[in-house]
């Protein structure tokens, strides 16, 4: 749609995962010389014009003495980043008279100029991708985002909708209908080989907490471990990822869309693989939760899909773990701000770590390392508030390796292939009766698929009336046993499934 000082591009913004169409209208009016920018834009898209005004001289264009106006609709989304550079220069050279665009309906363009007309990958580029497909446009854009690009078309399944231009010259040769056959080459997705350099059998001892992982990983379980410093609690968190089975395609797709969101690189090789997110305890509550000005993932939209590693976890400040309260919830992190409200994914699985005292040791330790008074204690544990261990389905404590272990006969246990085998058919079990995992039983749910036997009720009611579990607690108790219970396939859960779950709730009697 165009007229002689009048056009429209089509581009697209980025609001959370989704990305909306954005409307590129500039027109062109007798007045004093001026290019001015509507319609909501951040800093970095004002700075635009300076750009678009280089960029379009450099590449051998002219921009008449006239009144230029760009608006970028609809107004009340928040414009930010260099994507619009693109399609702004395209249509100032449509309303200029300088360009004809008898395929611009069916085109979208995305794309950062530089001042010498070249194009600058962009943030957010596998999104636009999909959104551009489902509404059957051509997504023309820069050449740096070529592994995005052939990511969308492997991953998806999809046949080829995008143009890769290398400067504004090539992007004019497409609007006016050449280079309109998309590159041949397709990104090798390793699927599913999932070769971790870590392996469960790496471990030396410490069979119930392999056993806990197990359970972790088979009903998607979090997990908090307490124990000294050298027990393997880092060791044990990084190969509980290498236990859980292959992204699938549909999660592959929503983990590569944030990474891509944050400009992080996706590579083929990982694509399947689940990730593992571990940031270091100085992380603020947007760097963890997400936040910003320009509302950002943090780190558990990031492990969206796999698996959030906090270490130190009292070393945390109070405001950033209690901000993980909602999210581990609701799975979804949601940030408001004045002109917007964004929403990011954050299903996630938590494991955290800690030692059981300041000096790092428990108060029974044998060779009397741990100095520290009752009062300091219980004044460490309570760094963490009691509603985020409520939320925490598994309490292990991890105890020092054994010196015999590590000095074995050299056997070795259990790979993560094999542990991994018996996760999947379990969580294979979980979908195929109730069409989720055990971690996302509502309670109506838990009474259709966990049925208690009268000693099952006693030992439960007991345990609950003495360390005073909350109902969340209850739930998640319920939730484990079910987990048990499935590890053993059978069908119905039992007094010893019930017993072993509590045995997993030690910290609710000091919180």
């Amino acid at each position: 749609m165009q007229t002689m000082n009048l056009s429209s591009v089509t581009s697209r913004a980025l609001n959370g995962i989704e990305s909306p169409v954005v409307t590129v209208e500039v027109h062109v009016s007798n007045g004093l010389p001026s290019l001015s920018i509507v319609g909501l834009p951040e800093a970095s898209v004002k700075e635009s014009k300076d750009r678009v005004r280089s960029a379009l001289l450099s590449s051998g264009f002219q921009i008449p003495p006239k009144r230029i106006t760009v608006n970028l609709a609809p107004a009340d989304l928040p414009k930010s980043g260099g994507r619009y550079d693109l399609p702004i220069a395209i249509g100032i050279l449509i309303a200029t008279g300088q360009l004809d665009g008898p395929n611009i309906e069916r085109l979208e363009f995305i794309g950062e100029l530089a001042l010498n007309g070249e194009l600058r990958s962009i943030k957010g580029a596998l999104p636009s991708l999909l959104a551009a497909h489902s509404s059957s446009r051509i997504c023309v854009l820069p050449e740096g985002n070529q592994a995005e690009a052939l990511l969308s078309q492997s991953a998806s399944d999809l046949s080829a909708n995008f143009i890769l231009v290398r400067d504004l010259k090539e992007a004019c040769r497409v609007v006016l209908g050449e280079q309109l056959i998309p590159p041949k080459t397709q990104l090798k997705i390793h699927h599913p080989n999932l070769d971790y350099p870590q392996d469960l059998s790496d471990i030396s001892g410490q069979l119930q907490a392999k056993r806990v992982l197990e359970i972790a990983a088979s009903g998607h379980h979090s997990l908090i471990m307490v124990g000294p410093p050298g027990s393997g609690k880092s060791m044990l968190a990084s190969r509980l990822v290498t236990l859980l089975p292959a992204l699938t395609q549909q999660e592959a797709i929503e983990s590569a869309t944030i990474h891509s969101i944050t400009g992080q690189e996706i590579g083929g090789e990982h694509f399947y693989k689940r990730p593992f997110v571990n940031p270091h305890h100085t992380a603020s509550a947007a760097a963890l939760v997400g936040g910003g000005s320009i509302p950002k993932p943090g780190a558990i939209s990031l492990a969206h899909n796999g698996l959030l590693f906090l270490d130190e976890l009292p070393e945390f400040t109070r405001n950033v773990l209690e901000a993980l309260r909602e999210p581990l919830e609701s799975k979804r992190v949601e940030i408001s701000r004045v002109n917007q409200q964004v929403s990011f994914p954050a299903n996630c699985l938590l494991v955290a770590a800690m030692n059981p005292s300041p000096s790092g040791f428990f108060p029974d330790d044998p060779l009397g390392r741990c100095q520290d008074t009752p009062d300091q204690i219980h004044r460490y544990q309570k760094k963490i508030s009691g509603p985020l261990i409520d939320r925490i389905d598994l309490h292990l404590e991890v105890p020092a390796v054994d010196l015999s272990d590590l000095q074995g006969d050299g056997a070795v246990g259990e790979s993560s292939a094999q542990v991994r085998d018996r996760v999947m058919e379990v969580r294979t079990l979980q979908l195929k009766r109730q069409g989720c995992l055990n971690c996302d039983l509502t309670p109506k749910e838990l009474k259709e698929h966990v049925i208690l036997d009268a000693l099952s009720l006693v030992i439960l009611d007991k345990a609950v009336n003495q360390l005073g579990i909350s109902a969340r607690g209850y739930h998640r108790i319920l939730r484990i046993a079910r987990t048990l219970a499935d590890m053993e396939r059978l069908a119905d859960v039992g007094s010893q499934h019930i017993a072993e779950a509590l045995g997993y709730r030690s910290l609710d009697r000091i919180h």
